[in-house]
């Protein structure tokens, strides 16, 4: 038996080693780590445990035969961060350049499958070229499995996709069915299509990043939620993210001793936010005073600006942030806002993590592009997203809170559990100089001095329904309450609230707006 776990010894030394020098060394001229120094950074130390590392793949053709690499280019296991499981898969670029084969599909699954059926979180690190061209059509497969498999397990396990490398093509699918993309700037891309084929298509001539770079997906499409300038810092904050979603959906997200009291009052808020609807302010500054520490996590921080998500903790319990950023676009909701902000409302809700909305909303963005883009429709989502959770839900209204946009950010007429609300809030159909256009539009024409009488009917229509207490003394807000006293009030609210239990009706799924 010696000689055989003697060799058994060097094989297992040959597959830590990987591919060779070479191919190690061209890793590193790209500015990337290897595929276990990764996994070395995403887990706590020593506590990697891998699965089927002595796994090559059975193709023949195309000089294949010849070239069976152990691991055949994904390594796969479990380990913990932070103390708790996780399981991770990662492709090896050094190996076929990462490029997914028939048995690096079945290692995927599989590892997919116990992240699952354990009731675990599930990070992929992506380095791959995309299927395995010599395989053909059981490459194809082999991704059809990847992506009903994120879809089976979505809500149910986090799914983190870490993009640090090339991702083109189908491939790109499984990172957009998870719940969190992460990007490295310079080395990490996704695209359908490459510039070649775009500049063969469409004449257009584009780099790789500017196609699909982290920059790209971060500010413009939305692909990617976070993006970072190196590997070190993108696997840390993945790390942080786990840390503040639970393991599954049948539980709640870990909580943490908290030494910021939860009384504590926070006296600058009043200061902070002017009275004056139309000036700005930075929400993210409102958020930094409320929450543990000043600490939150931004979802999606440089796409669609004009709304906050944030993860947070409040007297140490995750809860997230939906926040108006009045320092950008005024703080209206428009496409792009109403879907950032509806799947993360969506995340939140799957998993148990109770939602805390800050309105300071002036409406939808008017405008022909917004209405022929489907401003309805992808408003829509925001509202379906709310309706349709099940987590507290707490709404709080700092100033103004205005028509449509008003109710979709979980007015208590949707759903809300609490709303509160600030003496300088203003909830009305619109602003008061626009309904007095409206309402008493042939009286100012009819005016000796318009401009005179308008400002008086204005001023009388604030006074009749606009003024902070008018929503309150019909049911509408719970109270309304002293900046000051707010990290208090929700602390207190949340915690009547975390045994909160809401009957759904029997359906298969329901049909949200697309």
């Amino acid at each position: 038996m010696r000689s055989q776990v003697e060799e058994l010894a060097g094989i297992r030394e040959r597959v830590l080693a990987g591919p060779g020098e070479k191919a190690t060394a061209a890793q590193k001229a790209k500015g990337k780590l290897t595929v276990r120094e990764r996994i070395a950074l995403l887990l706590d130390e020593g506590s990697f445990h891998e699965v089927e590392p002595l796994r090559r793949h059975r193709a023949t053709g195309f000089g294949l035969e010849a070239r069976k690499p152990y691991t055949d280019g994904v390594v796969t296991g479990w380990g913990t961060v932070e103390g708790r499981t996780v399981f991770v898969y990662a492709h090896d670029f050094r190996i076929f350049g990462g490029a997914l084969g028939e048995a690096h599909a079945a290692k995927i699954h599989k590892i997919m499958d116990m992240a699952l059926a354990a009731g675990a979180p599930l990070v992929s690190l992506n380095d791959g070229a995309g299927a395995r061209i010599q395989e053909g059509v059981t490459a194809l497969a082999g991704y059809g499995g990847i992506f009903r498999r994120n879809t089976a397990a979505s809500g149910v396990i986090p799914q983190i996709s870490v993009m640090l490398g090339p991702c083109a093509g189908g491939a790109a699918y499984s990172p957009a069915l998870t719940d969190f993309v992460f990007m490295v700037r310079e080395t990490s891309q996704m695209f359908i299509t490459g510039p070649d084929v775009v500049k063969a298509v469409t004449g257009e001539e584009i780099t790789q990043n500017g196609l699909g770079g982290a920059d790209v997906h971060a500010e413009t499409s939305g692909v990617c939620h976070f993006a970072y300038d190196d590997e070190e810092t993108c696997l840390e904050e993945v790390r942080y993210l786990l840390s503040l979603l639970p393991r599954n959906n049948r539980e709640t997200p870990p909580a943490v001793p908290c030494d910021d009291p939860a009384d504590r009052r926070c006296e600058t808020l009043a200061d902070l936010v002017p009275a004056d609807g139309n000036r700005p302010y930075d929400m993210a500054r409102v958020i930094e005073e409320i929450v543990d520490d000043g600490e939150y996590l931004e979802v999606h921080q440089r796409w669609a600006r004009n709304i906050i998500c944030a993860l947070a903790r409040l007297d140490g319990q995750v809860v997230g942030i939906v926040a108006n950023q009045p320092q950008t676009l005024a703080g209206v909701l428009d496409i792009e806002a109403s879907e950032k902000a509806a799947r993360f409302v969506q995340m939140c809700d799957a998993f148990s993590i109770p939602i805390v909305t800050l309105l300071d909303v002036p409406g939808f963005l008017p405008g022909v592009g917004q209405e022929h883009g489907g401003i309805i429709r992808h408003g829509a989502k925001l509202l379906y997203a709310y309706c349709d959770a099940t987590v507290p839900r707490i709404s709080l209204i700092l100033r103004k809170a205005y028509g449509g946009a008003y109710i979709v950010m979980d007015s208590q007429s949707i759903g809300a559990d609490l709303t509160y609300a600030w003496p300088t809030n203003e909830i009305a159909v619109m602003g008061a100089e626009g309904a007095a256009n409206v309402i008493f539009r042939r009286q100012i024409a009819e005016a000796d001095d318009p401009e005179a009488r308008r400002a008086e009917l204005v001023k009388e229509y604030k006074a009749e329904l606009m003024h902070p207490y008018y929503a309150a003394e019909r049911g509408l807000v719970d109270d309304v309450i002293d900046p000051a006293d707010t990290r208090g009030v929700l602390i207190g609210a949340l915690a009547m609230l975390r045994t909160k239990h809401a009957e759904r009706p029997a359906r298969k799924h329901g049909n949200p707006p697309q």
